[in-house]
């Protein structure tokens, strides 16, 4: 059995990873008593990809696997079904069950970015619609709803929004119910003792803390759960992070460039910047907190190429950080270069591929989508065509200057 990191509580702490806790003194004896604990998050899986604002619970355990205590991650499979009415002013969009299996299997490949999924201690996903679609109704208003209080539930601010626009349906009333009960459920059958989420999720975390408390005194049983949350990664004017100007900071590598993901780090606003190394990053925070007093550019440069070593590899952070640094001219001397071999070439290959293989563009339909907008140019001119075939002619000073965007620029050299 891996040794457990007793000094984990002070690391969450100084790292301002742990917000609010429903027991923080028995959260802090478990943690450094030296034994394993099981704690899980959850998260609905609304859509097929994860963005940079959805990773901050699967930041923290990462950290807690290292530390050497069990990690589940629940997928939503259930719950997803009817959708997290916090802080909202519609109801969600109703997904199918089709389609909330699919979003679970195209995520689960981006969580090992974060967790071993492998080895002795490996994490585990767990799915709520293997136990939800098995409940009788009945049975689960007779044993779960009956120690719901509705009043109490409405006075939580997760249902704030959806009461004030006049829209809350039982539908959604169901969610704090059912993610309560999932608490219950992996506390009986993991022994899990703790669930960790965002600040945004407190009221769900807290009502199944209080759901077990009332069935241990229905029951006669003492399991005792605790719930605690993180910080929510906000910009300063109070919105949630994880999409610029540009869109989402997605984790796919299909679904953004590294120099767009690099940049969309780059635009953390300065008063985020802490919190952004606290998360993504081992850099102790002394060291954290002389870069950013020192220069703040300086760190955020240095923040940017950590989160996207971590997220996408040494190889894009480097690609990324040098077309970032250069300041580009239209001959291209400072362009960072790409070498494309004879054997890759072969009779020729085709400018979207092209595209893709230097990393200009993340994926073919985007590199289709920026040649119609005009935003490609090679050697000078712009690329009007999508079907059009670099050859080994083309390359008449043994390389070709490829062009994205107004600044983005990039040397193919042949060998």
């Amino acid at each position: 059995m891996k040794k457990i990191n007793t000094n984990l509580y002070n690391e969450l702490k100084e790292r301002g990873l742990l917000y609010q806790c429903t027991n923080e003194e028995k959260l802090k004896e478990m943690l450094e008593s030296g034994m394993p604990i099981t704690l899980y998050e959850g998260s609905d899986p609304t859509a097929d990809s994860l963005h940079i604002g959805h990773c901050v619970p699967y930041c923290i355990l990462r950290r807690f696997q290292q530390a050497g205590h069990k990690v589940l991650v629940l997928m939503g499979g259930a719950t997803a079904s009817i959708g997290d009415p916090s802080g909202k002013t519609e109801m969600r969009k109703m997904l199918s069950y089709e389609e909330v299996q699919s979003n679970i299997e195209k995520i689960k490949s981006t969580l090992s970015i974060f967790l071993d999924f492998e080895g002795e201690n490996k994490a585990v996903i767990v799915n709520n619609a293997d136990w939800f679609k098995n409940l009788n109704y009945i049975d689960f208003m007779r044993e779960i709803g009956v120690h719901f209080n509705i009043n109490k539930m409405l006075s939580n601010e997760i249902y704030s929004n959806r009461i004030n626009e006049g829209g809350l349906t039982l539908f959604e009333l169901g969610y704090m119910p059912m993610q309560a009960y999932d608490f219950v459920h992996l506390a009986k059958e993991y022994g899990c003792s703790l669930q960790y989420g965002g600040a945004d999720q407190w009221g769900n975390i807290a009502a199944g803390v209080e759901l077990q408390r009332k069935l241990n005194f229905a029951n006669g049983t003492n399991t005792q759960l605790i719930g605690a949350t993180n910080p929510l990664l906000l910009t300063p004017e109070g919105k949630k992070m994880g999409k610029t100007e540009k869109g989402a900071i997605w984790l796919d590598k299909d679904k953004i460039s590294a120099y767009d993901f690099y940049q969309g780090i780059y635009q953390t606003p300065d008063a985020c910047v802490r919190m952004m190394f606290a998360l993504f990053t081992d850099v102790p925070m002394s060291e954290i907190d002389e870069l950013i007093a020192e220069d703040i550019v300086k760190a955020k440069k240095r923040l940017c190429y950590e989160i996207t070593k971590f997220v996408r590899g040494e190889e894009d952070a480097i690609l990324a950080r040098n077309m970032s640094e250069n300041l580009f001219t239209d001959g291209g001397n400072d362009a960072p270069e790409f070498e494309l071999s004879k054997a890759e070439l072969g009779e020729g290959i085709s400018i979207l591929d092209l595209l893709v293989k230097t990393k200009l563009c993340s994926s073919k339909g985007e590199s289709r989508k920026m040649i119609d907008n005009g935003g490609i140019s090679a050697k000078g001119e712009k690329v009007a065509d999508v079907n059009l075939v670099i050859k080994e002619a083309n390359f008449e000073d043994g390389s070709i200057l490829l062009k994205k965007g107004k600044k983005t620029f990039i040397k193919v050299v042949l060998k």
